[in-house]
């Protein structure tokens, strides 16, 4: 009997027979939001670190990197399969020659078995999208677009910087290539509307996703979303309140959705809130016992059965 959420461990476990762990890597990338390409200071939720609080030490080459990195599972961990992470700001904001310079030092590797490249789709010109397609043929691998949200007017709020056709554009391109993608969410923007976290998902698999990555909208210091929050303008959901969403989002999109993230996880030494977001097994918990409770599952609506 399958699991009522298809998770990436699972999947990946499927794919290599053993269980994969993801290795954080920090290739010196910047964005085009952040360094006056497009708009200055980023996305206001974005910390000075681009989101990346758990990638390796980015003076240290890739290689480095993915030796301290594996070293940092192995305390908790046993494992021999690794993912190359690029992970924090956007990892195609480069050209072509660097980024095939990097991402096959990962795969030099011995232990490195695919790569995951977390970008934003206005950094995949036609080039990179050569180039990536290069990569997809030689090696396991999935790109991560930060979408956010389908609302154009709350997505200029928080500075994301390009249109929600950008990224619809951008699919075809992946799908014709047929270059797996994740496709990242926020439960909790500000000025949100009350079914924007549903449509934007919907949207998402209607592009062609291969996998989801829902994160709640967690504040952090010395960010301008700590300003919007500190000021009282901005409203954080209960834990009850982002896993009724979840729960729902699950009901209703397919189960071949590959789930990547279902919560997120502030560094403890800079989160402001919400505070009960640090418990991650109890948030994770706390959704399988609403998906017993309700029995339901991922793609419950959809008609697919377990």
């Amino acid at each position: 009997m399958k699991e009522k959420i298809n998770t990436i461990n699972n999947f990946l476990k499927k794919e290599f027979g053993e269980k994969v762990y993801k290795v954080s890597l920090d290739g010196g990338f910047t964005c085009p939001n952040r360094d006056g390409k497009l708009a200055y200071g980023g996305c206001i939720f974005c910390s000075e670190s681009g989101s990346g609080e758990f990638t390796a030490t980015k003076i240290k080459t890739i290689s480095e990197q993915i030796d301290e990195q594996m070293k940092f599972i192995s305390k908790k961990f046993s494992g021999k399969k690794y993912i190359a992470y690029f992970q924090n700001f956007t990892n195609t904001y480069a050209s072509a020659e660097y980024l095939k310079k990097i991402y096959e030092e990962a795969l030099a590797h011995p232990n490195i078995v695919g790569l995951a490249i977390a970008t934003r789709p206005d950094c995949l010109d036609d080039e990179i999208l050569d180039l990536l397609n290069y990569f997809n043929k030689k090696t396991f691998l999935w790109i991560e677009l930060g979408l956010q949200t389908v609302n154009d007017e709350v997505a200029e709020f928080f500075n994301r910087a390009y249109k929600t056709s950008v990224y619809e554009e951008i699919t075809k391109k992946l799908n014709k290539r047929k270059i797996k993608f994740v496709t990242h969410i926020i439960l909790g923007l500000p000025y949100e509307k009350e079914e924007d976290y549903i449509n934007t998902a919907l949207f998402a698999e209607s592009c062609g996703t291969w996998g989801l990555k829902f994160h709640l909208m967690y504040v952090i210091k010395g960010t301008k979303l700590a300003n919007l929050y500190n000021n009282g303008e901005l409203k954080i959901h209960s834990k009850e309140e982002y896993i009724e969403k979840i729960v729902h989002i699950l009901e209703n999109i397919s189960y071949n959705i590959v789930i990547h993230r279902l919560t997120g996880d502030g560094e403890r030494e800079t989160l402001i809130a919400p505070l009960w977001s640090l418990n991650k097994k109890d948030v994770l918990n706390s959704i399988q016992k609403k998906l017993k409770l309700k029995n339901t599952f991922q793609g419950k609506n959809k008609g697919d059965i377990l």
